[in-house]
């Protein structure tokens, strides 16, 4: 049985220039453990599963990327379309899955993802 919401919210990513500092933050603020992916990855666990994540980077202007969960990727992207969604990041392969990203109408940036 997944564990995973459609059209919900699904994960969050926060880009961090640090992400050992982050952990240690998250980690002594809020109790959150995470799963090591590198030094450039870290991902949050939840209760039952990753809830998010913190990528290295610069953060943007926008701040986290809030990711939503598909049982069907493609008629997700498909609707985001039509409901006048721009695509700022075709459909891409992780490991785990499928994902793209999209701007609504006010310009914020949300991703989609799907186990297929």
């Amino acid at each position: 049985m997944s564990t995973h919401v459609h059209h919900a919210i699904d994960y969050i990513e926060l880009t961090v220039t640090d992400v050992a500092a982050a952990k240690k933050f998250y980690g002594v603020a809020f109790g959150w453990e995470f799963t090591d992916y590198g030094p450039d990855y870290a991902g949050i666990k939840g209760e039952t599963r990753e809830v998010g994540g913190f990528t290295k980077g610069t953060p943007t202007k926008g701040g986290p990327l809030v990711v939503l969960y598909s049982q069907h990727l493609d008629d997700t992207l498909t609707r985001v379309r039509e409901a006048g969604g721009k695509i700022s990041k075709d459909p891409f392969e992780f490991p785990g899955g499928r994902r793209f990203e999209f701007l609504d109408p006010a310009g914020n940036e949300l991703g989609v993802w799907s186990e297929r």
